[in-house]
């Protein structure tokens, strides 16, 4: 399947896959990743759903013009995404990182949105990197005042930045063996197509960064003070997360259902962060009978 192109009016490029017509589902991938990663979901969903997954700014083969600060952010450039492609109104899914967008534009955009999916996602709280201590161990009271500090990360920034610059695939493999394939793993083929296209990443701060101070709560978290816009959201929700996850932990989903009084939660048994590779044939089902 070969990516399209198309540019925003924010003169950013985006690069996305599509399949099929029909009602439009509109798929947004999580950090360290990109739209070739919703392949499995890709193939299992029918050809009367149009199904669009796209790489957001800095990510795959997406343009980087300029730096994000907020998933909100990038939940404008979704928007603008869509009006480019004459697209009115679609279900969003978002998987981890692209979870916190899709709740951004569920809550920004709120008639662009039919069905809201969460895949394994953040929390709306926001997902913190706390600073280490000598031993490089978490401080859970203390978070990083600006991306420049937050680069140095020894544990969860620094190591990834290394890697992409010196398009380690070896070392990004073993994170995700570590982090996210808690059960089933690709095919090895598969593998080296999404880590391909996980060393292409640019924005790992600036990604990093968003995920700690999104924060649509009212509650400050170490980041930001909260702009309670989860409350905004408004569009039929569907949420999944793994027990094996390693990446998102389960409070942070049930902080999701909490805020969102519309929400439906599946949770699958011996699944890790990606159901798209541990139950993609559940997913798909789930979907398809949600939308």
């Amino acid at each position: 399947m070969e990516k399209k192109f198309i540019q925003l009016k924010n003169g950013e490029t985006y690069a996305y896959l599509e399949k099929g017509s029909g009602k439009p589902l509109i798929l947004i991938h999580g950090n360290l990743s990109s739209s070739v990663y919703y392949l499995p979901l890709i193939e299992r969903l029918p050809d009367d759903i149009r199904v669009i997954a796209l790489d957001l700014r800095g990510f795959g083969d997406s343009s980087y013009l300029s730096k994000f600060d907020s998933l909100a952010n990038l939940a404008t450039d979704v928007q603008l995404f869509m009006s480019e492609l004459k697209i009115e109104k679609a279900s969003i899914a978002g998987w981890s990182l692209g979870g916190g967008v899709a709740m951004e534009i569920a809550s920004r955009y709120p008639r662009s949105v039919d069905k809201l999916i969460l895949i394994n996602s953040t929390t709306h709280k926001g997902y913190p990197i706390f600073k280490k201590d000598k031993n490089n161990a978490p401080i859970l009271t203390e978070g990083y005042k600006s991306k420049d500090e937050l680069a140095t990360d020894p544990l969860q920034v620094k190591p990834i930045l290394e890697a992409i610059a010196t398009e380690n695939a070896f070392f990004m493999s073993y994170i995700y063996d570590l982090t996210i394939y808690t059960h089933n793993k690709p095919t090895p083929e598969a593998n080296q197509l999404y880590i391909k296209e996980t060393l292409k990443q640019r924005c790992l701060v600036d990604a990093d960064y968003a995920l700690a101070c999104l924060n649509m709560s009212d509650v400050p978290n170490l980041y930001t003070k909260g702009d309670g816009s989860i409350k905004h959201i408004k569009a039929d929700t569907l949420m999944f997360w793994g027990t094996l996850d390693k990446t998102v932990p389960e409070y942070m989903v049930l902080d999701n259902l909490a805020a969102l009084p519309k929400a439906k939660y599946i949770k699958f048994e011996q699944c890790g962060h990606s159901p798209l590779v541990d139950k993609p044939n559940e997913l798909a089902e789930e979907i398809l009978k949600f939308i």
